[in-house]
């Protein structure tokens, strides 16, 4: 399998057959990212996508997991996407899950019937990063969408039977921000009630246009007890019924994982644990993106 570098995949993927059916991320705006900012958004031709099917189907047997990259894959065109699920259905007749990253945007670009459509195919996971609840976050970082349509655009997929997988940055409404981010966020992925909700804390990375504001004193990271304020915050004022969670991206000070709503409470004696300096946090040597 050739790919055209820097290739992400979520950590649960790590297992999956990665094909990269787009390039970068058409929105590519977003002020905190800097994934795909040396990459031109492109939809790669079908009948390349398939050859390379056609490969892997020879190259490597029993593949139960695929994921569908670059950063909005979703946005290829319905039918498209079609082919390519069908063909990888007929190269692996025991595949049990075909995962994308999807944005806001093409959720709400594809109709409801397009939607099932994907879904019946097999589609079953999509990965979106919220980052944000706030609008006044959003709008800082040139998300390029609001809550309302956060949530409209994840209840569109999961109204066609996806599941999903909702990522947020924790540290990105600043110091000045901290609060409002924590809040409005939980109060979006309530509404949303995702499968799956991820906590990573925005690391500082030259290529995005974020470091820069924070060279000239525009924006100000949280340091590690504000992360931590947030985290607590954040769960604090989460209401979800049955959502995995997990905050031990490397990226985060405080490793930690549950179900809510059932694990709250352990979670959250956890993290005000660390921040009475009763447990420790990881060190700096071992956080990255």
């Amino acid at each position: 399998m050739q790919y055209e570098e820097p290739l992400f995949r979520p950590p649960s993927e790590a297992d999956s057959l990665i094909l990269q059916v787009t390039l970068g991320c058409s929105h590519n705006l977003c002020l905190f990212c800097a994934m795909y900012r040396g990459k031109e958004y492109a939809v790669r031709p079908l009948d390349d996508v398939l050859s390379e099917i056609g490969d892997a189907r020879r190259s490597r047997s029993g593949v139960r997991r695929v994921f569908l990259a670059d950063g909005d894959a979703l946005g290829v065109p319905t039918g498209h996407l079609l082919n390519i699920l069908s063909a990888l259905n007929d190269a692996y007749p025991r595949l049990r899950r075909i995962s994308i990253y999807a944005t806001p945007q093409n959720l709400l670009d594809k109709g409801p019937a397009e939607l099932r459509a994907l879904r019946e195919a097999g589609l079953r996971l999509f990965y979106l990063g919220l980052e944000s609840g706030s609008a006044a976050v959003l709008d800082a970082q040139q998300k390029g969408v609001t809550p309302d349509e956060m949530i409209r655009a994840v209840r569109r997929g999961q109204e066609a039977g996806m599941r999903s997988s909702l990522m947020v940055l924790l540290g990105l409404g600043g110091v000045a921000g901290s609060l409002d981010h924590a809040v409005c966020t939980a109060e979006v992925c309530n509404a949303i009630q995702p499968q799956f909700l991820s906590a990573l804390t925005w690391f500082p990375v030259r290529e995005a246009p974020l470091w820069r504001l924070m060279e000239r004193g525009r924006f100000e990271l949280p340091d590690d007890e504000g992360i931590l304020s947030e985290l607590e915050q954040l769960l604090l004022h989460l209401d979800l019924r049955d959502t995995v969670f997990r905050a031990n991206h490397a990226s985060n000070p405080l490793p930690l994982g549950g179900r809510l709503s059932r694990d709250r409470e352990p979670l959250l004696r956890l993290v005000r644990d660390a921040r009475s300096g009763s447990v420790p946090l990881r060190p700096m040597l071992f956080r990255g993106v």
